[in-house]
Protein backbone atom coordinates (compact mmCIF):
# COMPACT_ATOMS: atom_id res chain seq x y z
CA UNK A 1 0.00 0.00 0.00
CA UNK A 2 1.15 3.67 -0.56
CA UNK A 3 0.86 6.29 1.60
CA UNK A 4 -2.06 7.55 0.45
CA UNK A 5 -4.97 8.31 1.84
CA UNK A 6 -6.89 5.84 -0.37
CA UNK A 7 -4.65 3.33 0.45
CA UNK A 8 -4.43 4.35 4.10
CA UNK A 9 -7.98 3.43 4.56
CA UNK A 10 -7.62 -0.01 3.18
CA UNK A 11 -4.89 -0.51 5.49
CA UNK A 12 -7.41 0.93 8.57
CA UNK A 13 -9.67 -1.73 7.08
CA UNK A 14 -7.33 -4.95 7.12
CA UNK A 15 -4.50 -3.82 9.36
CA UNK A 16 -4.02 -7.47 10.71
CA UNK A 17 -2.59 -8.49 7.28
CA UNK A 18 -0.88 -5.68 7.41
CA UNK A 19 3.03 -6.64 9.36
CA UNK A 20 5.60 -4.80 7.08
CA UNK A 21 6.65 -1.71 6.43
CA UNK A 22 9.30 -0.55 3.71
CA UNK A 23 11.15 2.68 4.19
CA UNK A 24 13.32 3.95 1.65
CA UNK A 25 16.30 5.57 2.46
CA UNK A 26 16.97 8.48 -0.17
CA UNK A 27 20.90 10.48 0.21
CA UNK A 28 20.81 14.11 -0.70
CA UNK A 29 24.10 15.65 -1.83
CA UNK A 30 24.55 18.92 -3.13
CA UNK A 31 28.45 19.24 -3.82
CA UNK A 32 30.22 16.81 -6.07
CA UNK A 33 28.21 13.62 -5.16
CA UNK A 34 25.09 15.45 -6.58
CA UNK A 35 24.85 13.38 -9.55
CA UNK A 36 25.29 10.08 -7.74
CA UNK A 37 22.62 10.39 -4.85
CA UNK A 38 20.41 11.62 -7.53
CA UNK A 39 21.08 8.19 -9.43
CA UNK A 40 20.77 6.32 -5.72
CA UNK A 41 17.40 8.30 -4.88
CA UNK A 42 15.54 7.67 -8.87
CA UNK A 43 16.73 3.92 -8.67
CA UNK A 44 15.43 3.23 -5.59
CA UNK A 45 12.27 4.96 -6.24
CA UNK A 46 11.74 3.06 -8.88
CA UNK A 47 12.14 -0.42 -7.35
CA UNK A 48 9.87 0.65 -4.59
CA UNK A 49 7.01 1.49 -7.22
CA UNK A 50 7.20 -1.94 -8.31
CA UNK A 51 7.72 -3.51 -4.92
CA UNK A 52 4.33 -1.94 -3.40
CA UNK A 53 2.22 -3.11 -6.03
CA UNK A 54 3.19 -6.85 -5.85
CA UNK A 55 2.76 -6.92 -2.15
CA UNK A 56 -0.67 -4.35 -1.79
CA UNK A 57 -1.91 -5.50 1.20
CA UNK A 58 0.57 -6.94 2.90
CA UNK A 59 2.88 -3.91 3.18
CA UNK A 60 3.38 -0.62 3.19
CA UNK A 61 5.53 1.82 1.42
CA UNK A 62 6.60 4.83 3.13
CA UNK A 63 7.27 7.94 1.32
CA UNK A 64 11.01 7.94 2.22
CA UNK A 65 13.68 9.22 4.59
CA UNK A 66 15.27 11.75 2.85
CA UNK A 67 18.70 12.66 4.66
CA UNK A 68 21.92 15.19 4.06
CA UNK A 69 24.93 13.28 3.08
CA UNK A 70 26.87 15.88 4.61
CA UNK A 71 24.85 15.72 7.67
CA UNK A 72 26.73 13.44 10.83
CA UNK A 73 25.70 9.93 10.19
CA UNK A 74 25.11 9.95 14.12
CA UNK A 75 22.13 12.05 14.28
CA UNK A 76 20.93 10.86 11.39
CA UNK A 77 20.80 6.92 12.48
CA UNK A 78 19.40 8.31 15.93
CA UNK A 79 16.34 10.30 13.80
CA UNK A 80 16.11 6.63 11.80
CA UNK A 81 15.73 4.77 15.39
CA UNK A 82 13.13 7.05 16.28
CA UNK A 83 11.47 6.12 13.23
CA UNK A 84 11.40 2.38 14.24
CA UNK A 85 10.34 2.49 17.39
CA UNK A 86 7.13 3.95 16.41
CA UNK A 87 6.84 1.33 13.55
CA UNK A 88 7.44 -1.62 16.52
CA UNK A 89 5.14 0.48 18.51
CA UNK A 90 2.31 0.31 15.91
CA UNK A 91 2.55 -2.97 15.53
CA UNK A 92 4.35 -3.93 12.72
CA UNK A 93 6.45 -6.99 12.78
CA UNK A 94 8.61 -6.16 10.04
CA UNK A 95 10.55 -3.22 9.10
CA UNK A 96 12.33 -3.45 5.91
CA UNK A 97 15.13 -0.13 4.70
CA UNK A 98 15.89 0.19 0.87
CA UNK A 99 18.87 1.89 -0.19
CA UNK A 100 21.99 1.91 -2.96
CA UNK A 101 24.15 4.10 -0.11
CA UNK A 102 26.56 1.94 1.30
CA UNK A 103 27.22 3.94 4.30
CA UNK A 104 24.00 2.06 5.82
CA UNK A 105 25.77 -1.19 5.92
CA UNK A 106 28.27 0.46 9.05
CA UNK A 107 24.72 0.62 10.58
CA UNK A 108 22.95 -2.15 9.96
CA UNK A 109 23.42 -3.54 13.23
CA UNK A 110 22.50 -0.93 15.30
CA UNK A 111 19.07 -1.49 13.55
CA UNK A 112 16.09 -3.39 14.21
CA UNK A 113 15.01 -3.47 11.16
CA UNK A 114 16.66 -5.08 7.67
CA UNK A 115 18.58 -3.39 5.60
CA UNK A 116 18.52 -3.84 1.93
CA UNK A 117 21.36 -2.12 0.49
CA UNK A 118 21.42 -2.56 -3.59
CA UNK A 119 23.94 -0.88 -5.80
CA UNK A 120 23.04 2.00 -7.84
CA UNK A 121 22.50 0.65 -11.53
CA UNK A 122 22.52 3.71 -13.39
CA UNK A 123 19.58 4.48 -15.55
CA UNK A 124 19.76 7.28 -17.70
CA UNK A 125 21.65 6.50 -20.79
CA UNK A 126 19.79 2.84 -21.13
CA UNK A 127 17.16 2.58 -23.43
CA UNK A 128 13.36 1.89 -22.11
CA UNK A 129 13.44 -1.90 -22.66
CA UNK A 130 16.69 -2.88 -21.27
CA UNK A 131 15.90 -0.39 -18.32
CA UNK A 132 12.64 -2.40 -17.98
CA UNK A 133 14.49 -6.06 -18.07
CA UNK A 134 17.27 -4.31 -15.55
CA UNK A 135 14.16 -3.23 -12.80
CA UNK A 136 12.49 -6.54 -13.49
CA UNK A 137 15.35 -8.20 -12.80
CA UNK A 138 16.15 -6.22 -9.24
CA UNK A 139 12.47 -6.49 -8.43
CA UNK A 140 12.62 -10.72 -8.56
CA UNK A 141 15.02 -10.65 -6.37
CA UNK A 142 13.55 -8.41 -4.16
CA UNK A 143 10.71 -10.56 -3.99
CA UNK A 144 12.35 -12.99 -3.05
CA UNK A 145 13.78 -11.71 0.00
CA UNK A 146 11.15 -10.33 1.09
CA UNK A 147 9.34 -13.65 1.09
CA UNK A 148 12.35 -15.38 2.99
CA UNK A 149 12.01 -12.78 5.59
CA UNK A 150 7.84 -13.74 5.84
CA UNK A 151 8.28 -17.19 6.14
CA UNK A 152 11.82 -17.04 8.23
CA UNK A 153 9.14 -15.11 10.98
CA UNK A 154 6.36 -17.24 10.66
Amino acid sequence: MKWTSEDIDMYIKAKEYVDTIVLPLYPIALDDQIKKSAEMTEFISLLTVQLERQFTGRLIMLPGFNYLKSTNHEDVLNDLLTWEKEFLDKGFKHIVYLTSDSDWKLEEAKMSGSLIWLPTIPLQQMDQQYRNTILKDQLKQLITLFIQKWEKQE
